[in-house]
């Protein structure tokens, strides 16, 4: 039976804190920008991005997709198991722009390589800072996140369930074995 590690509740406990934290380390919100890395880390996003506005009313706030499958350093192991590409859309000029990169999982850093990779892509932003729902542990390159929901150190496959395709809020660890 899988491990819960976050129900409805506390998922939702650590959105808030998220952008708790964004917003008081993030000041002047019309050079903020947030963007979602496809697939849950575009959800987790549009969340963050509303609880910001709602802290700071009257305020807009740009916001951007991230697909980064074909910058993964790993795509070959996939072969013929490439998940469906999504868009990306950065509808603004990144050059004034501090960047809030959200995910839902931090593990070895490789997704979020691959990310920094797509950005640069569009631009040079002012600044990127990371924001993860859980962070893992076991990196395998230097990356670390500024904003964290909750660490939870584990090597088994963390599954995020979103409401907005799963139907509800809930964090697991899965055993493989």
């Amino acid at each position: 039976m899988p491990e819960i590690i976050l129900d409805a509740d506390a998922f939702q406990n650590a959105i808030d804190k998220i952008s708790r934290e964004i917003f008081n380390d993030n000041q002047n919100i019309k050079n903020l920008a947030i963007v979602g890395i496809q697939n849950k880390g575009v959800f987790l996003a549009k969340r963050v991005l509303r609880k910001i506005i709602k802290l700071a009313p009257g305020n807009e706030i740009s916001f951007g997709t991230l697909d980064i499958t074909m910058h993964r350093d790993d795509l070959n192991n996939f072969h013929s198991n490439i998940h469906d590409i999504k868009d990306t859309v950065i509808p603004f000029d990144m050059s004034c722009k501090n960047i809030i990169l959200i995910d839902d999982v931090l593990y070895t850093g490789r997704t979020v390589r691959a990310a920094l990779d797509v950005l640069m892509d569009f631009g040079r932003p002012k600044s990127i800072q990371l924001a993860v729902l859980i962070d893992r542990g076991f990196r395998e390159l230097p990356i670390e996140a500024k904003y964290i929901g909750v660490k939870y150190q584990s090597k088994g496959f963390i599954k995020v369930e979103c409401k907005e395709v799963d139907g509800m809020d809930k964090v697991t660890v899965v055993d493989l074995e």
